[in-house]
């Protein structure tokens, strides 16, 4: 492939999956043959693309938990305020929520900037929690997310840009859910994948006629032939 391809933002579940959550197959080796910088940007805890990255044999640059967490040339960046979003989840929890993850809570075992709240739990008492102690909840599809509003998807790609010396302008994002609104709004272009909520859709520049990776890989198409 000798054709220049544009930098990519990607998100990961949704996006890089199946269905089922799956990581699709097709994807290390699609990673792998771009020859420009693969930012993957995910509402996961910091190890999750990390080692997703490392077992593809592409280059760890990496936005996790939103936005909270960002690794690009070996540097390693966090921002928000974990103490507060504690605080504010104890409160939640005094007031009979619960975060809903059983007695073995993977989900958040190893995040650092934020909480993660499952879907099941109150969104109603957890947005009320949130706004009390100026924080913001982000719905990725998959959990709650409670974070400090200053912390963003798209507030990282532009502080990855800048290490990378990345043109935003030139720059591809794929994502699925609100949580990619904001990194939508600093690239070039952007799609949303068939299967992505209202505020992606409605965000993006294009939108896609394929689900989950079908739709991510006809972009992947468009700009590698």
């Amino acid at each position: 492939m000798d054709r220049d391809m544009p930098p990519l933002v990607l998100d990961i579940d949704g996006t890089l999956t199946d269905a089922a959550g799956r990581l699709d197959p097709r994807v290390p080796r699609r990673l792998q043959d771009w020859n420009s910088p693969v930012i993957l940007a995910t509402g996961k805890a910091f190890p999750y693309p990390v080692s997703l990255c490392h077992f593809m044999g592409i280059k760890q640059n990496v936005i996790a938990e939103n936005g909270g967490v960002v690794l690009a040339d070996q540097k390693v960046k966090y921002e928000g305020d974990r103490k507060r979003v504690t605080t504010a989840i104890e409160e939640f929890e005094q007031r009979g929520g619960t975060l809903g993850w059983g007695s073995f809570d993977d989900v958040n075992k190893w995040r650092e900037t934020e909480i993660a709240v499952s879907l099941s739990a109150d969104e109603s008492l957890l947005r009320d929690v949130a706004s009390a102690f100026d924080l913001e909840v982000v719905d990725t599809g998959f959990a709650y997310h409670i974070k400090s509003p200053e912390v963003s998807k798209g507030n990282a790609v532009e502080t990855v840009s800048t290490i990378l010396d990345i043109d935003l302008d030139s720059t591809v994002a794929i994502g699925d859910s609100e949580n990619d609104v904001s990194t939508f709004a600093v690239t070039g272009t952007s799609y949303a994948v068939h299967n992505a909520d209202q505020a992606a859709t409605e965000a993006a520049d294009n939108q896609l006629t394929d689900s989950y990776f079908d739709g991510t890989a006809s972009v992947l198409d468009k700009y590698s032939t």
